[in-house]
C-alpha cells in the first residue's frame, strides 16, 4: 500500500492511499483522483517521507479549554485555499510542517463540520428558495434544510428576513464515501 500525499490545484494537501504507483497514475490518468474539498482532478503528487512505526509513540500533549485561544469561523461563498491561510511571510514551499499539519487540520475540522451539516440537514435540492419561505411564511412546519440557489435569490431571501448561508459543498460529500 501506498499513502501518497497530494496537492490540488488550489493548494488543498491531502492524502491518498493507493495499491501502487502504477494504480496512482491509471486513477489520475482517468480523473478518478479528486480533491476532497474543492473535487479539483488537477492533481500533483507531494513530496513525502516514508512512514516508519518505530514502537509507540508519546501521547499528544493536550491544551486546557481555559488556555485554548477562541476561533471564529467565516463562511463564504468559497473555500480558502491554503496559501490564503499562511502567513503572508511564507511562501508556499516554505510552509513548515506544523504550518502544513494546521492547515490540514483546519481542512479537517472543516469537512468535519460540512459532513455534520450534512447528516442533520434535509437536502431540498434545487427547491431551497421555495421551501425556506415556505417555513418562513409558516405554509409548513419549520426544519433544518440546504439545498442549491442562485446569489439573486439568496439575497432576495435575506431581504425579505429569512437567515440563509452559504456553504461550498464539496461533490465527495454528496456521495457516500468508503
Amino acid at each position: 500500500m501506498k499513502v501518497l500525499d497530494l496537492k490540488c490545484a488550489h493548494q488543498h494537501v491531502f492524502e491518498g492511499w493507493f495499491a501502487s504507483e502504477d494504480d496512482f497514475q491509471s486513477q489520475l490518468a482517468r480523473g478518478l483522483v479528486a480533491c476532497p474539498l474543492c473535487a479539483d482532478v488537477n492533481i500533483s503528487k507531494q513530496l513525502s517521507a516514508p512512514r516508519l512505526n518505530l514502537g509507540a509513540a508519546a501521547p499528544p500533549k493536550t491544551v486546557s479549554s481555559s488556555s485554548a485561544p477562541s476561533a471564529a469561523v467565516a463562511v463564504g461563498p468559497s473555500t480558502p485555499t491554503s496559501k490564503e491561510l499562511v502567513p503572508a511571510q511564507a511562501s508556499s514551499t516554505e510552509v513548515s510542517t506544523q504550518d502544513r499539519q494546521a492547515l490540514q487540520d483546519m481542512q479537517g475540522d472543516w469537512l468535519k463540520m460540512v459532513r455534520q451539516v450534512v447528516a442533520n440537514t434535509e437536502d431540498v435540492g434545487s427547491h431551497f428558495a421555495e421551501v425556506a419561505r415556505q417555513m418562513h411564511y409558516g405554509e409548513t412546519d419549520e426544519r433544518s434544510i440546504r439545498g442549491q440557489t442562485s446569489r439573486e435569490e439568496a439575497v432576495a431571501l435575506l431581504e425579505e428576513g429569512i437567515s440563509v448561508l452559504p456553504l461550498p459543498m464539496p461533490a465527495a460529500l454528496k456521495e457516500t464515501l468508503q
